[in-house]
């Protein structure tokens, strides 16, 4: 029986992507998942197959933007449920994508209610709440953005990095109090937001073969690791998921070619220099062999990939996931 069975988890923007990827394999491990999301018809469809496979769902309405919703959806979920174990802040959004100076300020602040202040939201109505009740584990779904500047993402790598702040912050304040909390940083992963990127034609992320991100299942796989006890070490900061590859002046990432610089092979070099490698258990992804990667370096995947780009060629199939914590 997996560590989570058992338990009531609150997922956001949860009728898409990562969100309902994670609400299946939650539901899968028998968990009771709430799908909050502003698209109330998607993430109740999601819920109708949960419970058609023998999973236990409730989808509800939800803009985290809106702290009354959000606080809404913890006290519904408490009463119907009783409990909330679990919280994955996932929502969030990409654009508005373009030039800092030709950005329009009314969205740029819309979208960072949603990818800042959402995240504030889902901790100040669930924190109260897991303190009452002795514990409790939030996953803050995270960016290499938030440590890495992209070009045209203004608002996303703002975001993201006040987002990473916030879950260090909560760590801090209560970590002493049962209170977990971590973010996955889950790399470039198929799912809609990819088509805006690339639709987008700005920086090398939107050049990114399609065949190369991860599927949605992955990430949604570290979650659910992400909440067991055996993950703790990485609480209060962000953990990468992304392929496992060698720094080298010709190097692979899964069966693409990458050609690193002669300047970015040294910085990688002195990097990888003072990470420490473990292995992941297999529980994770079903499969022996994966890595841990940890470092105290503010690095993340996009920031290697990005360099990288303009050589990666169409891979069959992805290599193994690795981690990495910062």
């Amino acid at each position: 029986m997996h560590e989570i069975s058992g338990k009531v988890a609150i997922i956001t923007g949860a009728s898409r992507g990562i969100g309902a990827a994670t609400a299946r394999e939650f539901a899968e491990l028998g968990a009771t998942v709430v799908l909050a999301a502003r698209t109330l018809d998607q993430s109740e469809a999601i819920a109708a197959e949960i419970w058609a496979a023998g999973g236990k769902a409730q989808a509800v309405a939800c803009d985290v933007a809106r702290y009354e919703d959000v606080a809404n959806v913890v006290a519904s979920c408490r009463e119907i449920h009783g409990s909330l174990d679990i919280l994955v802040n996932n929502a969030g959004v990409i654009e508005p994508i373009g030039p800092l100076a030709e950005s329009d300020p009314e969205l740029w602040g819309q979208a960072t209610d949603i990818n800042f202040k959402g995240v504030y939201h889902g901790l100040r109505a669930a924190i109260p709440v897991m303190v009452e009740q002795g514990g409790g584990v939030i996953v803050n779904i995270s960016s290499g953005a938030a440590v890495s500047a992209l070009e045209g993402w203004s608002q996303y790598c703002a975001s993201k990095a006040a987002a990473l702040s916030l879950t260090r912050s909560a760590h801090e304040e209560y970590r002493e109090r049962g209170i977990r909390v971590l973010g996955l940083s889950p790399g470039t992963v198929a799912t809609e937001m990819q088509v805006i990127i690339k639709a987008s034609g700005i920086n090398p992320v939107s050049q990114l073969d399609p065949s190369i991100h991860l599927p949605a299942a992955w990430p949604a796989k570290a979650i659910a690791w992400l909440c067991t006890v055996d993950a703790a070490e990485f609480d209060g900061g962000d953990v990468y998921l992304f392929w496992r590859f060698s720094i080298r002046s010709s190097t692979t990432a899964g069966s693409a070619k990458v050609d690193v610089s002669p300047r970015l092979e040294k910085s990688s070099s002195a990097i990888l220099r003072r990470m420490r490698r473990m292995i992941l258990p297999e529980r994770v992804f079903g499969r022996p062999g994966a890595n841990w990667i940890r470092s105290g370096e503010a690095m993340g995947p996009m920031s290697l990939r990005t360099h990288c780009t303009n050589s990666l060629r169409r891979s069959s199939s992805p290599s193994k996931p690795a981690f990495r914590v910062t």
